[in-house]
């Protein structure tokens, strides 16, 4: 019940941190294997623009910037994005001031994370622009005149996002793709290509499609391996706690082998009996042996079955909450998530650890217990 339960918190920690990356990570996503940017007029990336299952295709170009405004500054990244990018994620149900938009008639605007406003000491609305610099790539810098040697763009600021990940939070800054290429100084050129499929399309599928027209020049990444490190790490946690509890297990099952030894002594009259209707020590040991592989396959079952219900309670009612503030954390309660595979896991452990515990007084002690 421990490893079902424990199995399942982490599936859906792992579900929300997905669902809370999906706001702003597209479903896949294209980026080239050497440098840093790529033509997006390209044969090869036109073929996957075609593919029936792809519905948007968003043009990017992202890099370091220092984001000034006023007397404050700080370094962030800066994405610029073409006008699909409001239809290739739910933007909007994170944006928590203002309203997210790239440009009009007048004006350049900028959508940032809430960790880099609050750095910078501005909010949506602000009627002084930010003040964008990057570094002249193409030129050499001019000791006598260091401030000439940077590119220098504004941008009123439109909109304030939280995503609850403050790799975005505190870094993020979208602008127009126009604006990130006059500050870049590239004409065309995009450092990715984001795509989102049509509903019901597969991504697996899909992401093999286009591996194969891209081959070896660009890379192809769904969410998962654009924030790797992150679902790796989560990963870890939870497959070392799948194996703390697993040796906790192999401890506790350690009482089948004194149940089975004690069994066999009383049960040893018995025995006689049964090998003079005919049974040999084989069978006498195969007897001993499925009942105590019995025992653990039984409770196993049992578990499982309260792990199932458990998580099914929690899913529904929040039993278990995470804190007595309300809205002191992004959910109110452990959330769960229950995989066959985990529970597949769960039971042929399970079994196999039993199975050892029963085997080892059968196979040693019942030398001694089985002798005429």
């Amino acid at each position: 019940m421990a490893l079902v339960c424990a199995l399942s918190v982490y599936n859906g920690f792992n579900d929300l941190v997905s669902s809370l990356f999906s706001h702003f990570d597209p479903e896949l996503k294209i980026i080239p294997k050497e440098g840093k940017v790529f033509d997006p007029e390209e044969k090869i990336i036109h073929q996957v623009r075609m593919l029936p299952e792809v519905d948007i295709a968003c043009e990017v170009l992202q890099d370091n910037a220092l984001i000034k405004y006023k007397e404050r500054q700080d370094v962030g990244i800066i994405k610029g994005v073409d006008e699909s990018f409001a239809r290739l994620v739910p933007l909007d149900s994170v944006i928590i001031d203002g309203a997210f938009q790239l440009s009009d008639q007048v004006a350049n605007y900028a959508t940032l994370g809430i960790g880099l406003a609050a750095h910078l000491g501005i909010n949506a609305g602000f009627v002084s622009p930010l003040e964008i610099y990057v570094p002249k790539r193409d030129e050499r810098v001019n000791m006598s005149n260091p401030a000439a040697s940077f590119n220098r763009e504004f941008a009123f600021i439109t909109a304030v996002f939280r995503i609850n990940q403050p790799v975005y939070d505190d870094h993020y800054m979208i602008i127009p793709l126009s604006v990130a290429r006059k500050l870049l100084h590239y004409d065309k050129e995009i450092s990715a290509l984001e795509l989102k499929l049509k509903p019901n399309a597969s991504i697996a599928k899909v992401e093999a499609q286009i591996k194969a027209i891209v081959s070896d020049k660009y890379i192809v990444q769904n969410r998962f391996e654009q924030q790797e490190s992150s679902f790796r790490m989560m990963q870890i946690e939870k497959w070392v706690t799948f194996l703390i509890l697993c040796f906790i297990l192999a401890i506790a099952l350690f009482n089948i082998v004194g149940s089975l030894s004690m069994l066999m002594i009383e049960k040893k009259e018995d025995v006689r009996t049964l090998r003079n209707l005919g049974a040999n020590n084989r069978q006498i040991r195969q007897i001993f042996l499925f009942e105590g592989w019995m025992i653990s396959g039984f409770g196993a079952l049992v578990g499982i079955v309260l792990g199932i219900l458990l998580c099914m309670l929690q899913q529904h009612f929040g039993l278990l909450r995470l804190g007595d503030t309300a809205g002191a954390f992004i959910i109110e309660a452990y959330p769960v998530h229950v995989l066959p595979s985990d529970i597949l896991m769960v039971l042929v452990t399970v079994l196999s650890i039993g199975f050892l515990a029963a085997w080892y007084p059968v196979r040693y002690l019942g030398n001694r217990w089985l002798k005429s």
